[in-house]
C-alpha cells in the first residue's frame, strides 16, 4: 500500500470551526489539483480527547477519528483557534498537550492558529523560539508563556517545524506554502486562485523565520538587494551590478545564492513580478506601462512570465483582483 501523508486535527470543545475546516478544504482542493504520483495523497483525521462529538459555537459538529491516547506518528498536525478564553481548553486538554509534545518528538510538524498556540506553548514547544497568537491575547499570552518570544507584529511565524498563525487568513498563506510542498508549486497556486486570489503579500515577505537566509549578515548581498529592489525598472545585468559594487560577477553570484539561497536572476525577477502584480491592482497603467515600469522590454514579454509563473495573462489577473478589491456602483 502506498504510503500517505498523515495530517491531524486536534479538535477541543470552543474550537473556531473555520479554523478547521479551511485548512482541510484547501489541503483537498490541492491534492485534487496534482496529477504528479511523485507526490503521496492525504490521510487527513479528526483527533481529541475522547472520539465524541464535539460541538462549536458556529453550530456544527465534529466526530473524532482517533484519540490523542493513539499510537499515531502524523506528519502534519494542525491545532486550530479557540473561541474565546483558551484557558478552560487549556485546563481539560493536558492529555492533548502532551499528544502534542509528543508528535513534535516523533517528527511531526505543527500548525498553530491564534489562541490555539496556548496549547503549543504549554507543552513546552514554543519555549525560547518566536510565535505569534490572535492580538486580542498577545498581552494575556506574554504574561503567561514568558520564555517564548512572542512576535504580535507579526501574522505568521516559523520556529523549525513550528508554524503559528495569528488569523484564518494568515492561516490560508500557510496552507498555500505546505500544500506547495506537499503537491508542488503549480497545485499551490490553482489554490491560492480559488481560496485567497485577493492582493497578499507572499508567505516568505510576511513571516517571522527564525535563522532565515532573508536575514542574512552579508551586508554587502543585503545592500545589492536594496539596490535592486529601487532599479526594478532600469535595464540591469549582474555584470553592471557588480561593477556598480567592486566586485567580480562570479563572486557576486556565488555570495548572492550563499546568502540568501536563491540566484541574484532569480530574485530579480520575482522583484520584478510582484511589483508588476502590485501596479495591475492599484493603478490604472495599461498592461505596457506596467512591463516598462518592472524593467520589461514590453508587453509580450510581461505576458510570457505572467503565463509562466501565475498561469494567466496580465490582464485577467487585474480583472481577477480587481473584482475582489473594488466595488462599483450600478
Amino acid at each position: 500500500m502506498t504510503k500517505k501523508t498523515k495530517v491531524r486535527l486536534l479538535l477541543y470543545p470552543q474550537v473556531l470551526a473555520t479554523s478547521v475546516t479551511l485548512p482541510v478544504e484547501m489541503l483537498k482542493a490541492g491534492e485534487a489539483s496534482c496529477h504528479d504520483r511523485r507526490f503521496k495523497s492525504l490521510d487527513i483525521k479528526f483527533v481529541a480527547n475522547h472520539q465524541e462529538v464535539i460541538k462549536c459555537r458556529a453550530g456544527c459538529a465534529f466526530l473524532p477519528d482517533l484519540t490523542v491516547h493513539c499510537d499515531d506518528a502524523a506528519d502534519f498536525i494542525i491545532v486550530p483557534g479557540i473561541w474565546r478564553n483558551p484557558r478552560p481548553v487549556i485546563k481539560q486538554n493536558r492529555a492533548a498537550i502532551s499528544y502534542l509534545a509528543k508528535q513534535w518528538q516523533q517528527g511531526a510538524t505543527i500548525v498553530g492558529v491564534g489562541t490555539g498556540n496556548c496549547l503549543l506553548a504549554e507543552a513546552g514547544l514554543l519555549d525560547n523560539h518566536a510565535a505569534t497568537t490572535h492580538w486580542h491575547y498577545a498581552k494575556q499570552f506574554r504574561k503567561d508563556y514568558p520564555l517564548v518570544d512572542l512576535k504580535p507584529e507579526f501574522f505568521i511565524t516559523q520556529s523549525e517545524r513550528i508554524f503559528c498563525a495569528a488569523s484564518l487568513n494568515s492561516l490560508a498563506d500557510i496552507m498555500v506554502y505546505l500544500i506547495a510542498q506537499l503537491f508542488g508549486r503549480d497545485a499551490a497556486q490553482n489554490v491560492e486562485r480559488n481560496f485567497s486570489h485577493e492582493i497578499r503579500r507572499p508567505y516568505e515577505e510576511q513571516r517571522y523565520l527564525e535563522g532565515a537566509v532573508d536575514r542574512h549578515p552579508d551586508e554587502l548581498i543585503a545592500q545589492i538587494q536594496f539596490w535592486l529592489k529601487n532599479n526594478l525598472a532600469n535595464d540591469v545585468s549582474l555584470l553592471d551590478v557588480a561593477e556598480q559594487f567592486g566586485i567580480s560577477q562570479r563572486t557576486l553570484s556565488r555570495r548572492f545564492k550563499a546568502a540568501t539561497g536563491t540566484t541574484a536572476n532569480h530574485y530579480l525577477q520575482k522583484m520584478r513580478l510582484e511589483m508588476a502584480q502590485e501596479l495591475l491592482a492599484s493603478t490604472n497603467l495599461t498592461v505596457q506601462d506596467v512591463a516598462v515600469a518592472v524593467g520589461y522590454v514590453d508587453q509580450g514579454y510581461l505576458t510570457k512570465v505572467f503565463k509562466r509563473e501565475l498561469k494567466q495573462t496580465p490582464s485577467d489577473y487585474r480583472l481577477l483582483v480587481r473584482k475582489k478589491l473594488f466595488k462599483t456602483d450600478s
